[in-house]
């Protein structure tokens, strides 16, 4: 593609998701939080955008995740709105963290508390909590029992003037979650009967690969 071709590929995105994308590139994750732009997928809407963070320690991954805004101009009956925010976020766990049945319902509040904290407001939130266990033999088992929590969630971001979302203030929410997620203390504005101020303790080894 030449630079004419680029420019009118530009021209074409729809104004609203060029600046929603620009407040992304824009914002600077806390501390602590290492953020790359990654591949977007394609199928999803009609424009997309994709950024992946890991919260590191240590030299030590202590969560990761995902976030992709998607953008239909002619707007979506499932989002209720023409932006939806997808994420993958995950993390290892101490097992006998894993095991407490409270987790799945503690994990959701923080997604939900990190954007209420924020101010923000949002519609349609959906997703998973999933918690898996690793068990190790054979020529491997000498490694413990390993843990892991993930997250699936999507919402809709509420769009403001020009109907762009502040999608700066999702994505700050967002890094609050990967921190928790991570076992650490929130470092964003939390509400006062918000159930996302708890932390659970992480496993601080090295990932099972």
């Amino acid at each position: 593609m030449d630079g004419t071709e680029e420019n009118a590929a530009a021209e074409a995105v729809p104004p609203p998701f060029r600046s929603a994308v620009e407040a992304l590139r824009a914002a600077r994750p806390g501390p602590g939080i290492e953020m790359e732009q990654t591949r977007a997928p394609k199928r999803l809407a009609p424009y997309a955008y994709a950024l992946e963070a890991a919260v590191v320690e240590d030299d030590e991954d202590l969560a990761d995740g995902r976030l992709v805004l998607l953008h239909d101009p002619a707007g979506h009956d499932a989002w209720k709105g023409t932006f939806r925010l997808v994420t993958l976020v995950r993390a290892d766990l101490e097992p006998e963290m894993a095991a407490d049945p409270l987790l799945p319902d503690v994990c959701w509040s923080w997604l939900t508390g990190a954007l209420q904290g924020r101010g923000l407001s949002y519609g349609e939130p959906s997703g998973t909590v999933t918690r898996a266990g690793s068990y190790y033999f054979g020529g491997l088992a000498e490694r413990p029992p390993a843990s892991q929590i993930e997250i699936r969630a999507s919402w809709t971001p509420r769009e403001g003037l020009g109907g762009v979302p502040d999608v700066a203030s999702h994505l700050a929410a967002w890094c609050d979650l990967l921190c928790q997620v991570a076992g650490l203390p929130p470092t964003g504005p939390t509400g006062p009967t918000d159930a996302s101020v708890v932390s659970l303790p992480q496993r601080r080894g090295p990932r099972a690969t």
